[in-house]
């Protein structure tokens, strides 16, 4: 797969996650997909999505920084919503907060094996 294919292929993924359109989700996540360390496989996977969707209501995936190459991409998120109760650990409450994700990606015949993400916590402890 090109820088371009992969590129082309992790946006739609990302419109995939903001559009909820979990059916889909196979299309880009592997079966055996890894998170964090942890084989969660694709049920596991959808279902922790599903769970933070469900936790944050207006949660939505904004790009702003992708580097690509031949098998793996490199994506910082940025977050500007409001959880429900408890996030991270973190008494938010329904207040608004901004945040973002550095995450990583191995992919594997096309689709994401492996994922590495880590949030900027302390970002949303000091808007608290």
């Amino acid at each position: 797969m090109t820088e371009e294919e992969l590129s082309t292929l992790y946006r739609r993924y990302i419109a995939c996650l903001n559009g909820q359109d979990w059916p889909n989700l196979g299309v880009f996540v592997d079966d055996d997909v890894h998170h964090n360390g942890r084989p969660i496989g694709l049920s596991g996977y959808r279902e922790m999505l599903e769970r933070d969707f469900s936790e944050i209501p207006d949660l939505h995936f904004e790009i702003q920084l992708l580097i690509v190459d031949a098998q793996s991409v490199a994506s910082r998120l940025r977050f500007h919503c409001t959880p429900r109760g408890n996030f991270l650990g973190l008494q938010v409450n329904g207040k608004k907060v901004l945040f973002t994700e550095n995450v990583f990606y191995a992919f594997n015949n096309g689709k994401i094996a492996e994922v590495w993400s880590i949030i900027d916590k302390l970002a949303i402890e000091a808007q608290l």
